[in-house]
């Protein structure tokens, strides 16, 4: 039986190949590469890393070609794009992935993911009550580790942001 990252990502790949045919743009190798190698990781990301990362597993693609499929990848849903709050976008698979929300460190810029089963509540309550079919959302809380030493102060974060359930 195929595990779910794998099952996640053949069906991201189906609804790639749809998509590309609606839009009569051409299924080129490098791009399913490119969401393979999405597909793969386990953290947000940005176009440098994602380039630097496919170069480095001796993928030949160009900077553009990154450029041109995360657009593409996210106009259809399979991977969501971040601003938190610094000029570079950051990037993280969205296909059979719960929703989450984030909360972001402003000292260390750390990332941690939340998931609270309220926001959803809230989300659908509103969308009811406006009648308004809402599609997604996005929730940023930015603020200050309570922490006596920011363990991350003044550093770019660079681990895989941390998943914290609601209860």
């Amino acid at each position: 039986m195929p595990q779910p990252k794998q099952e996640n990502l053949q069906a991201a790949k189906r609804i790639l190949t749809a998509y590309l045919e609606r839009k009569g743009l051409r299924k080129t190798p490098e791009r399913f590469a490119i969401l393979e190698e999405i597909y793969a990781r386990e953290d947000h990301f940005d176009v440098d890393e994602l380039y630097i990362s496919m170069k480095n597993k001796k993928y030949r693609v160009s900077r553009a070609t990154v450029y041109n499929t995360l657009d593409v990848l996210v106009d259809c849903d399979l991977v969501t794009k971040h601003q938190f709050g610094k000029n570079l976008a950051q990037y993280e698979k969205a296909y059979g992935y719960r929703q989450h929300d984030h909360i972001i460190c402003m000292d260390c810029h750390q990332v941690m993911e939340f998931c609270d089963p309220r926001v959803q509540n809230i989300q659908n309550m509103v969308g009811e009550l406006l009648k308004f079919n809402v599609l997604h959302h996005s929730l940023i809380f930015y603020g200050n580790c309570q922490r006596e030493n920011c363990e991350n102060k003044n550093k770019a974060i660079t681990e895989r942001p941390k998943r914290v359930e609601v209860e």
